[in-house]
């Protein structure tokens, strides 16, 4: 048996705000679309958000501090878990974690679900599951947004019955086993006296209505699988962790039961020009001795058009200049990061005879190179000096 607060890594008096923060930063390191299907990654995934979801309550967590893993579960104080599954878990991020990084109009990003969640209470009609669809997305598409159409098949209503699931479009009439409460209580005793246990109708399977009659095409559901377009808004600055949730656009419920959700997985693609830092991107110009020596100015692709870029006098290889602004729009709307053009110098694997003469001559009159470089910065090498272009303002 876990103890949820080591699960989340938490102390037992951790306020819910360190609670949210433990269960998020786990949650997106074990989300199934982050580790390719891995079984223990899933059994992770819900076994934090199953922590998450009774800590964060402080209901819950005081019936967990008591009682343990029994006080928030089926039969004991009530209202607890009557089971959890990794759609379970899908659910609790969506909800609370959908719009990581706070974007503005981004619908909802992992919108909040209703109160009870995908669970139904009794004489509820069921929800719609949700469904979960990959959107591949370019480079160029992060920087503007963009509008996109999907094609999913989804299960509408049936078009025989419309929706009822009874032959003609019969409605369902309560079930005789449980009469119409969709559970069933059944008493034992023992030597502590007399237990109730209350489990789904075996009939009814928990929806207290049976079909008499079920329709021919849907077979008693009330839905039909059918292919369907949905226009999707996808922001600008996105990135591959983010979903965006179509609301009540998913599939119908059995029966006459509300749409479920769209859940829209964005895969950015790689752009073979840059590398990705948030909104940064790092861009390698090659350019010759004589560009790097005399000075030049080039053109330089950007995400959106290309711009001229001078390359001021005695660059070294592997410097890097900034261009302010031109990288990816921030997805909180809060303006853009920049490209850091990163100068490499090219040596060609063969010479022209004319370049031969020329660079023969140059080495009489060049100064030899010095034993060692020393950089203005001190001796940190490339890559520390891209991590602070990155950090800096």
């Amino acid at each position: 048996m876990s103890d949820y607060y080591e699960v989340l890594g938490v102390p037992r008096d951790a306020d819910t705000e360190a609670i949210k923060k433990a269960y998020r930063k786990q949650a997106l390191k074990y989300h199934p679309d982050q580790n390719q299907g891995s079984k223990e990654a899933e059994a992770r995934f819900k076994e934090i958000s199953e922590a998450y979801e009774v800590l964060k309550d402080p209901e819950k967590r005081n019936r967990y501090d008591r009682f343990g893993e029994a006080g928030v579960k089926s039969g004991a104080g009530g209202g607890g878990f009557h089971g959890f599954d990794l759609h379970d878990a899908i659910e609790i991020f969506m909800r609370d974690f959908g719009g990581a990084g706070g974007a503005a109009g981004f619908e909802e990003v992992f919108g909040r679900r209703s109160r009870g969640g995908g669970r139904r209470g009794r004489g509820q009609a069921q929800k719609g599951e949700s469904i979960r669809v990959r959107l591949p997305i370019t480079l160029e598409e992060v920087a503007s947004g963009t509008r996109k159409t999907l094609e999913v098949a989804l299960l509408d209503p049936c078009y025989r019955c419309e929706g009822s699931g009874g032959k003609g479009g019969a409605k369902p009439s309560p079930c005789s086993t449980c009469q119409g409460t969709g559970e069933e209580r059944v008493a034992q005793r023992s030597v502590f006296g007399q237990f109730v246990s209350v489990t789904v109708c075996r009939s009814c399977g928990g929806e207290g209505q049976v079909i008499q009659d079920p329709c021919t095409a849907c077979r008693g559901e009330g839905r039909v699988r059918e292919r369907r377009n949905l226009e999707v808004e996808v922001p600008a600055g996105v990135t591959s962790e983010n979903f965006l949730t179509l609301r009540g656009q998913g599939n119908v419920g059995p029966r006459g039961g509300p749409r479920g959700d769209v859940l829209v997985l964005l895969q950015v693609q790689d752009d073979p020009r840059f590398q990705r830092d948030g909104a940064d991107l790092l861009y390698e110009l090659p350019v010759t001795f004589s560009q790097a020596a005399l000075g030049d100015e080039v053109e330089v692709p950007t995400v959106r058009e290309p711009v001229r870029v001078k390359i001021p006098s005695g660059t070294q290889s592997g410097q890097v200049l900034r261009l302010k602004g031109l990288g990816l729009p921030e997805l909180n709307g809060r303006g853009s990061g920049d490209q850091l053009v990163r100068v490499r110098v090219w040596v060609p694997n063969r010479l022209t005879r004319a370049q031969e003469e020329l660079l023969q001559k140059l080495r009489e009159v060049e100064d030899g190179a010095p034993t060692r470089i020393e950089r203005e910065e001190g001796k940190r090498g490339f890559w520390s000096k891209v991590k602070e272009a990155f950090t800096s303002g």
